[in-house]
């Protein structure tokens, strides 16, 4: 039994420490073309197939156009078709919403894809108190240098 729950917990602290190592890629990937290659990097490499990391590795697939000198068009289309399939497998799902909702606040405007801001930001605060306390701090720290959620509302994030 010992030995089961070893394994376990093994498995957990390697899952967080990949899903730790996402964050901290994805939070950086926007402040430059290195920052955003490591980021493309690290998600191409995890293994894992939950609903949050399919996240990641979706907008990964956007964040590429960025750098991409190939066919930048279809590239955020496919991470975006991903994202919004993953979102609807798991509507519920804050770090997913987060996601979506940084993607969108920093892709052009030309785009177009753009449509989920208000209803993800709203999804956030209305549910952000039900996370637990890592995904709390993570929330806050992409609220604080968001563009879409107001002062007034950083102020909700306690």
């Amino acid at each position: 039994m010992k030995l089961i729950l070893s394994f376990v917990a093994a498995f957990i602290f390697f899952f967080q420490s990949d899903l730790e190592a996402l964050r901290n890629s994805y939070a950086k990937a926007n402040e430059s073309n290195a920052n955003t290659a490591n980021f493309i990097e690290v998600a191409e490499k995890q293994s894992g197939s939950d609903a949050v990391t399919s996240g990641y590795k979706a907008a990964a697939k956007i964040m590429e156009a960025k750098i991409s000198k190939g066919n930048r068009k279809a590239l955020v289309k496919t991470g975006a078709t991903n994202l919004e399939s993953i979102i609807k497998s798991n509507p519920n799902n804050a770090e997913l919403r987060l996601i979506r909702l940084s993607v969108q606040e920093n892709i052009p405007k030309i785009v177009g894809y753009r449509g989920s801001l208000k209803d993800d930001k709203a999804f956030l605060l209305t549910h952000y108190s039900k996370q637990n306390v890592t995904l709390k701090n993570y929330i806050k720290r992409f609220a604080m240098q968001s563009k879409t959620i107001t002062e007034a509302e950083r102020a909700t994030l306690k």
